[in-house]
């Protein structure tokens, strides 16, 4: 059976939905959990302690062992309080999810700044402010998992979320260079999109919602934060029932030797369009080497 006992986790937002979800689960197994809510709305206003404090709570009644921490992930000192808490309540940080999130929903042209400013500040920015303090951390152990929450709609899009799409997206750029970054530190980093009925999706999911309970989520992603977990850089879509993959494929496409045949042109491109959208034979990037792995043979073939 998979455990984390002597593990610490650390989960941003887990005053309930997904949070609370990994919260419970990794502490029933083993884990002390920092519960980490600011307590706020769905648009990221107000504050209430008491939502930490209820899922602490719930831990504790069932025989495990967590503790509350209520800053906001949003400002670079919020970041550094979090992982400050679990290293001073429990000694290390091996486990971080970033989870925390907030909507703020507009079609482009109607956006208001402020709108950009904070879901950019709580998804993207707050996954760097708690991040690099807890990467640190577990550089010095030598040993750490993290999550990286990104969603359908950064990595496929959704209408009227531009501000959400792009923050979740970034995360997904921000995995992929901290699983080489981590990589020789025995950090491995991945990145889900989670399908799951919350406040945060209620109006989204429908009809699909009655089956997109978030303890459907929380499996899969405890077992990319266990030791058993070799993988990283991997994205999951994740909910009612389904774990897939999601990657990024580079194919053939079209090449015209520069030297040998010219370079190429406008024409050449209008003409090899179907070439170089195919959708096969192609290859799944471990990084942006893997880029010039695939153009120097054509090169110097």
């Amino acid at each position: 059976m998979i455990d984390f006992q002597d593990r610490v986790a650390v989960i941003t937002g887990a005053g309930g939905g997904l949070g609370r979800e990994y919260a419970t689960l990794l502490a029933s197994r083993g884990a002390a959990v920092v519960v980490n809510d600011l307590g706020g709305s769905v648009h990221g206003e107000g504050k209430d302690v008491a939502t930490a404090d209820t899922v602490v709570a719930e831990i504790e009644a069932a025989g495990g062992t967590a503790v509350a921490e209520y800053s906001s992930v949003a400002e670079p000192e919020g970041g550094a309080a979090i992982v400050e808490k679990a290293i001073d309540s429990f000694g290390r940080v091996d486990i971080l999810i970033n989870n925390a999130g907030i909507l703020r929903d507009r079609s482009l042209a109607k956006m208001e700044w402020n709108e950009l400013h904070g879901v950019l500040d709580v998804h993207l920015r707050g996954a760097f402010y708690v991040t690099q303090p807890a990467f640190a951390q577990m550089k010095e152990q030598q040993y750490g998992r993290i999550i990286m929450t990104s969603s359908a709609s950064g990595l496929f899009g959704n209408f009227g979320q531009s501000n959400y799409g792009a923050a979740k997206g970034g995360l997904f750029g921000l995995m992929n260079v901290l699983k080489l970054e981590g990589a020789k530190y025995g950090i491995n980093v991945n990145g889900i999109a989670p399908i799951a009925r919350t406040r945060m999706t209620d109006e989204i999911l429908g009809e699909m919602a009655e089956n997109a309970d978030p303890s459907s989520v929380s499996p899969a992603v405890a077992y990319l934060v266990s030791e058993d977990c070799e993988l990283s850089g991997d994205v999951w879509s994740i909910g009612a029932g389904s774990v897939s993959r999601i990657f990024t494929g580079l194919t053939v496409g079209y090449f015209k030797h520069p030297e040998k045949e010219g370079p190429i042109s406008i024409e050449d491109v209008a003409e090899h369009v179907d070439d170089i959208r195919v959708e096969e034979d192609y290859i799944v990037p471990y990084s942006s080497r893997d880029e010039f792995a695939k153009l120097g043979p054509l090169l110097f073939s």
